[in-house]
């Protein structure tokens, strides 16, 4: 299993960044070590003085997807939940700057999570859905699908142009802007 991750797919959290927003999705693949197991806790990483917060939907595809047309990418997905793909910022920022790939930035283990599946039936207006995360009871991000760059659909069909998505990979989509960084001892909730 890849976790494949779609960077500045929402135009504010871009600019929050100050990157420019891109035409096309920018990809990044994580190993499946990155994923934190089910019932852990997040032990903040010693990489970074900066490890943030980026909470996302995320799609797991249920079938191999190869070159898929748009319009029947619908197919190859049935869940969705909700994620995070923690990020050492100031890492990444070094390596931004000396145009170095980002893994080390953002595929430590246990640099990403999820949330509990929902079939797609049981959303009342999919593809649009909206998207929350609360730090420390506080409401610091909150996204909706309809103002991503690039829908779910769009995603499938350009990702599966240059790797075969197989049964049980994941797509993170992006994140909305609000994204922050983590101290000992916060509380993340996502809904």
């Amino acid at each position: 299993m890849k976790l494949v991750c779609v960077g500045r797919n929402y135009a504010k959290h871009a600019e929050e960044l100050r990157n420019e927003v891109p035409a096309e999705p920018v990809l990044f693949i994580k190993p499946d070590s990155a994923l934190l197991p089910p019932g852990h806790d997040f032990y903040l990483p010693d990489l970074d003085s900066a490890i943030h917060y980026e909470a996302e939907l995320v799609v797991r595809i249920d079938k191999p997807a190869k070159h898929v047309e748009e319009r029947f990418a619908h197919r190859y997905y049935s869940q969705v939940t909700v994620g995070l793909d923690f990020t050492a910022r100031d890492l990444q920022q070094r390596l931004k700057e000396k145009v170095l790939p980002w893994e080390k930035a953002k595929s430590f283990d246990g640099a990403a999570f999820l949330g509990a599946w929902q079939a797609l039936g049981e959303l009342k207006n999919w593809p649009q859905t909206s998207f929350q995360l609360f730090k420390n009871k506080t409401l610091v991000q909150q996204g909706k699908s309809e103002h991503m760059l690039h829908g779910v659909d769009r995603l499938i069909a350009y990702i599966s142009r240059f790797f075969t998505l197989k049964t049980g990979d994941l797509i993170f989509t992006g994140t909305p802007a609000g994204v922050g960084p983590l101290a000992i001892g916060d509380h993340l909730s996502l809904y």
